[in-house]
């Protein structure tokens, strides 16, 4: 089984390393790792609209190969995920790809925003940052949403690590596979 290994890793100084520990884990787990540095950058001009087009495609390519996309979903530049990697989740849920998404930040979306903005309940109980924007409240006693209720409730399941994400995803494909 192939899974697309979806985050802001691709950021990171040393993005390369991360990917291949990644990929090590998804080996580990009996898995391919597809890690969107793989790609092979083309001959646009570096930084143009062009080289970033060329990556995008080139990440959906990986992605229409993959039957899973596990996906680093903690909070990067602001209370929700990178929205790249939303994109990413949103584009495999919409070909059928099994979508595990992995935190080291339970922080329910409510905290988040507003450890970033004050929020006030207006009138009619509804609670509003403040620029007026609603704030997403979805969740129960045992569990609150972590992000967006479309990404959230998007996923098969939240884990704690990339490697009880990768574990996940290999489960699910392989129950998949024996229901077949």
């Amino acid at each position: 089984m192939k899974i697309y290994l979806a985050g802001p890793e691709v950021f990171l100084p040393e993005p390369i390393a991360k990917g291949a520990s990644l990929k090590a884990l998804c080996n580990e787990h009996g898995a391919e790792g597809l890690f969107p540095m793989d790609n092979e950058l083309g001959d646009e001009e570096r930084g143009s609209v062009a080289e970033a087009a060329y990556i995008r495609n080139a990440n959906m390519n990986l992605i229409r190969a993959a039957d899973a996309i596990i996906a680093n979903m903690t909070p990067f530049r602001g209370p929700s995920m990178d929205v790249g990697t939303a994109y990413e989740m949103g584009a495999g849920a919409a070909l059928g790809k099994i979508v595990v998404g992995y935190t080291s930040d339970r922080t329910s979306f409510v905290e988040k925003v507003k450890a970033v903005s004050r929020c006030a309940r207006d009138a009619e109980g509804l609670l509003r940052d403040d620029q007026g924007w609603a704030v997403e409240e979805f969740g129960d006693k045992e569990e609150k949403l972590v992000d967006n209720l479309m990404i959230s409730c998007g996923i098969e399941k939240l884990c704690g690590s990339a490697e009880e994400a990768i574990k996940t995803a290999v489960e699910i494909f392989k129950s998949k596979e024996n229901k077949s």
